[in-house]
């Protein structure tokens, strides 16, 4: 792990030629060092991410992230479905201690380092929940209850639809983080996005800049003009043999 000042320095560097230096302040970039340190010291244990070098964490898991904490709704209430290693959850509240954010995924370990990151950090815009998207998505306690669902490399679009959809209350958003095929997966879903209420699908192209690097990140981005109809989401099996 480098040095406190050069993380600092790489990260500001970063979100300034990314277009996100406004995110930042100085207590919110410890709060990424500290975030990086136990992410690398707790990766052997959890296995939760391949990227280990400061500079790419910073682009790949931070700016990525960082991209949303612009788009979305002052004191929103966010789901991350499938949230994995706590992108975007982490970086969001971070940067966006306003928002309420549900971190929710079916592989406990997953979700246990998520709760323990934003205890360690003082994150406590922060909510954890062990739970399968097709059965929160049925729960009344969460079923459009939220102002934005997010999602980032969970499923092609069909299925993400029907598992993300459910929780945005009318008016809210659906917001996928994809990658180089989202053109061709909104082609394909924008018939199961009309039939879950969502309306008015665009694809937004995000560029990112390190030092080193530039990632193009595409995001999609729905609308929900309709209540989603009771039958959905269906059970997982259903959803992935047969997705909308």
């Amino acid at each position: 792990m480098i040095k406190q000042d050069e993380f600092i320095s790489l990260l500001t560097a970063t979100f300034n030629r990314s277009g996100l230096g406004k995110l930042l302040s100085h207590e919110r970039a410890l709060a990424f060092y500290k975030l990086t340190e136990l992410m690398l010291e707790e990766n052997e244990k959890y296995n939760l991410t391949a990227i280990v070098e400061p500079e790419k964490i910073i682009l790949s898991h931070y700016a990525d992230s960082a991209v949303l904490a612009l788009k979305l709704p002052r004191g929103g209430s966010v789901i991350d479905v499938g949230c994995g290693a706590g992108f975007p959850t982490l970086p969001l509240a971070i940067l966006r201690d306003d928002l309420t954010i549900t971190a929710m995924d079916s592989t406990a370990k997953r979700v246990d380092y998520v709760r323990m990151a934003a205890d360690a950090l003082g994150l406590r815009n922060v909510r954890t929940v062990t739970m399968r998207a097709e059965d929160g998505g049925r729960d009344p306690s969460m079923r459009e209850k939220f102002d934005t669902a997010t999602a980032r490399a969970v499923a092609e679009l069909r299925i993400l639809a029907e598992l993300c959809l459910p929780f945005v209350k009318r008016g809210g958003s659906f917001i996928a983080m994809k990658g180089k095929n989202a053109e061709f997966e909104l082609s394909g879903a924008k018939r199961a996005i009309a039939m879950l209420g969502g309306r008015e699908p665009t694809v937004e192209e995000v560029k990112l800049t390190s030092q080193s690097e530039t990632l193009t990140h595409p995001l999609i981005m729905v609308k929900k003009g309709e209540r989603t109809p009771d039958k959905y989401p269906r059970p997982y099996a259903q959803i992935s043999k047969k997705p909308l």
